[in-house]
């Protein structure tokens, strides 16, 4: 492998990341008419400028769109949050729990959205409508490792020595993969000890650690790992690029969530927010986004499942989704946080 500059020990809190972000003020991108909503980076960046935005602006308003990592947008919020930076916030489970106890969200009115009706019952919540459900595994070059078993493997199997990347717990991909690996050393959502004794016995011999999932992401692309904790989409993303790379349900069950889409407490534009949430929910855009590259699972009923999707997840391993306890995991998510970046800087 070639050489980076990430050390295995290295390790940035997930909020060390944000003034790197470069996200504008919102006096800075607001416009009469226009609403500013934060997005995933790449994947969903791309494609909620290039599908869902032009949706929008058919209803006259102006959809800007904001990357950040769900961890940074509730960081953004907490800090200042009578002015919120975003009017509409795209979100997991882990941090939806917490922007609801914060009082950082509105729940909405479906009647706002004539979509509503289309959406899957789960898919209905009180604080916003899911757009998709992101399912999680491993994704490994094909190219420079064998395909894995699951996620003992990537620890007990050395062909993967050296080869793997690893991020801590701002990362909801890599909370629940680290949530399942602690089910099968004994561990689980109330006990993350048997992870932390794994980490540091195996830290030689890890790829990297890494900052954020976007960074493994790069790193996958330049040849620097052959493995890391990702979603379909993450696949699919780099398939699309025309890098080697496949996915694998793990054996003990792919870690699942939805993602939602969140009206802001004190949005500038509330209106404009539900024409965003009707537009990402519309059979037109989930249509769309379940192609390649980004492959999202549709939510509105009246959208088939693609055979590129399909290739990802049969009938059977939909059955099989394992869906994290986030109340348990939100309550020492900080603690395993403060202990991952002491076990890695070691």
């Amino acid at each position: 492998m070639t050489s980076h500059p990430f050390s295995r020990r290295q390790f940035t809190a997930g909020l060390a990341s944000l003034p790197a972000l470069g996200l504008l003020s919102p006096e800075s991108v607001r416009a009469a008419g226009s609403v500013v909503a934060a997005s995933f980076p790449n994947a969903w960046e791309d494609a909620y400028r290039k599908i869902v935005a032009p949706l929008v602006q058919a209803q006259g308003t102006e959809l800007v769109v904001a990357p950040a990592l769900a961890q940074d947008q509730l960081a953004k919020l907490l800090a200042n949050p009578s002015k919120p930076p975003f009017d509409a916030l795209l979100m997991s489970p882990g941090q939806t729990a917490e922007a609801a106890s914060r009082g950082l969200i509105e729940k909405i009115d479906p009647s706002k959205l004539k979509n509503w009706g289309r959406l899957g019952a789960a898919a209905r919540t009180e604080y916003g409508p899911n757009v998709t459900v992101e399912i999680n595994g491993i994704a490994y070059n094909p190219s420079l490792v064998p395909k894995p078993a699951g996620y003992k493997d990537l620890f007990e199997n050395r062909a993967y020595d050296g080869k793997v990347a690893w991020i801590g717990f701002g990362s909801n991909t890599a909370t629940m993969a680290w949530v399942e690996i602690a089910k099968l050393y004994g561990g689980g959502e109330d006990d993350m000890a048997p992870v932390f004794k794994l980490l540091a016995a195996h830290l030689p011999k890890i790829g990297a650690i890494a900052n954020n999932g976007s960074q493994q992401m790069t790193m996958f692309q330049q040849g620097e790992i052959a493995v890391f904790m990702a979603s379909t989409g993450n696949v699919a993303r780099l398939k699309s690029l025309g890098v080697p790379c496949e996915f694998v349900h793990p054996a003990s069950g792919s870690p699942s969530v939805p993602v939602t889409i969140h009206l802001a407490k004190g949005a500038a534009n509330p209106e404009g927010v539900y024409q965003y949430m009707d537009a990402a929910i519309s059979a037109d855009a989930q249509a769309k986004l379940a192609l390649p590259p980004t492959e999202m699972i549709p939510t509105n009923g009246d959208v088939p499942l693609p055979p590129g999707i399909k290739a990802f997840v049969s009938d059977e391993q939909m059955k099989t989704l394992v869906y994290p306890d986030w109340a348990k995991i939100n309550a020492k998510r900080a603690a395993w946080t403060a202990e991952f970046d002491r076990v890695v800087r070691k």
